[in-house]
């Protein structure tokens, strides 16, 4: 993982992305620039472009962010229970940088069962 003291992720993040990724925290509904994004590319981490989701995973899930039903590789994510806020969630955080990017459930409508719920903060889109 990389050791990046937090002033240096305050000087490379904006505020938002900060709150998000460095503070697990998350953008208001609908409020986020890829939530109805529709062109293609790689979703990478905001923090440290590592690839997380493809185009072809992301859907519209109606839950005002950016859903996917699969990261572009597994490796490249970590999975954490997260009982924060009185629910129990499972979070996802980039396995590069320990950023926070959101959260999965189970309740996906593609064959996975899977939504990835991410902020959008926490992505840059390498368009195609």
């Amino acid at each position: 993982m990389m050791n990046i003291s937090d002033e240096e992720w305050k000087a490379k993040l904006t505020p938002e992305q900060y709150g998000v990724l460095r503070h697990k925290g998350t953008e208001a509904p609908f409020s986020g620039e890829y939530c109805a994004t529709k062109e293609a590319g790689m979703y990478k981490c905001a923090a440290c472009s590592q690839e997380l989701f493809s185009s072809d995973a992301k859907f519209e899930s109606g839950t005002g962010w950016p859903s996917f039903d699969r990261p572009a590789d597994l490796e490249h994510v970590v999975l954490v229970d997260d009982v924060s806020h009185g629910m129990k969630r499972t979070e996802v955080i980039c396995k590069n940088c320990g950023s926070h990017l959101g959260h999965v459930f189970k309740d996906g409508p593609t064959e996975t069962g899977e939504r990835y719920c991410i902020n959008s903060a926490a992505l840059q889109l390498d368009k195609k």
